[in-house]
């Protein structure tokens, strides 16, 4: 029998923190491990349970999220984050990837599409809040090459890019993309560099968003699929 994702949830509204447990425990038997309310209770209960994920809030007091982000991983923790907020500011968002986070969720999206959204992230995507999609993508393609399409970025990738890109919107590390392609972990390092430069981002995280947005494994499965065919 599978093991229930476990989670910690942190928010300085108690209200909010008694509403998500509840909702994941029950309606998604998703196992709650603790709460939070500051940024020290975090930082105590995710050294201490270690759970697949941590849902975090940004807009705390008197630590924000971005603060207590910039803490956890100074201190070495390395517990995957997803944020549910009510901003739904594209600079939130931006600050909150550079951050490192595995996903950005708003509050008022539905309950069974925040249950799928963190399901999804603890199996290692990566998920954004359907409205934010087109702002994600706005933050991803600035200035001039706005008025390029995805597909002329995609074309400057070659075919052994395009895999390696593929597994990067799955989470995969680098060490397990050489593995999983019989490379070294410094040709993977090499490529991941070359990818971000090619498609103008800056971080693995912004790579992996732009290929879900842009459904870059489903065109590399079908592209496979029909060499082999």
């Amino acid at each position: 029998m599978t093991e229930p994702i476990s989670v910690v949830l942190i928010d300085d509204h108690g209200l909010c923190r008694r509403g998500l447990a509840e909702l994941l425990e029950q309606r998604a038997g998703i196992k709650v491990l603790g709460t939070a309310g500051t940024a020290d209770d975090a930082l105590r209960l995710l050294t201490e349970t270690k759970p697949d994920l941590a849902v975090m809030d940004l807009r705390m007091s008197p630590v924000d999220g971005f603060r207590l982000l910039t803490r956890l991983r100074a201190e070495g923790c390395e517990t995957p984050v997803v944020v549910l907020t009510m901003s739904d500011s594209q600079d939130d968002l931006a600050r909150a990837f550079r951050a490192g986070v595995r996903g950005y969720l708003l509050k008022d999206m539905d309950p069974d599409d925040v249950i799928d959204a963190i399901r999804r992230t603890a199996r290692g995507e990566i998920v954004v809040a359907p409205t934010m999609a087109v702002k994600l993508v706005d933050m991803l393609l600035p200035g001039e090459s706005k008025q390029r399409s995805p597909e002329s970025y995609m074309k400057q990738l070659t075919e052994r890019e395009r895999e390696i890109l593929q597994h990067l919107s799955s989470g995969k590390s680098n060490k397990a993309i050489a593995q999983a392609l019989s490379i070294s972990h410094d040709t993977v390092k090499l490529h991941v560099r070359h990818i971000l430069s090619k498609l103008g981002l800056t971080s693995r995280v912004e790579a992996a968003v732009f290929a879900v947005e842009h459904r870059v494994a489903s065109e590399t499965a079908d592209t496979s699929q029909q060499a082999s065919g």
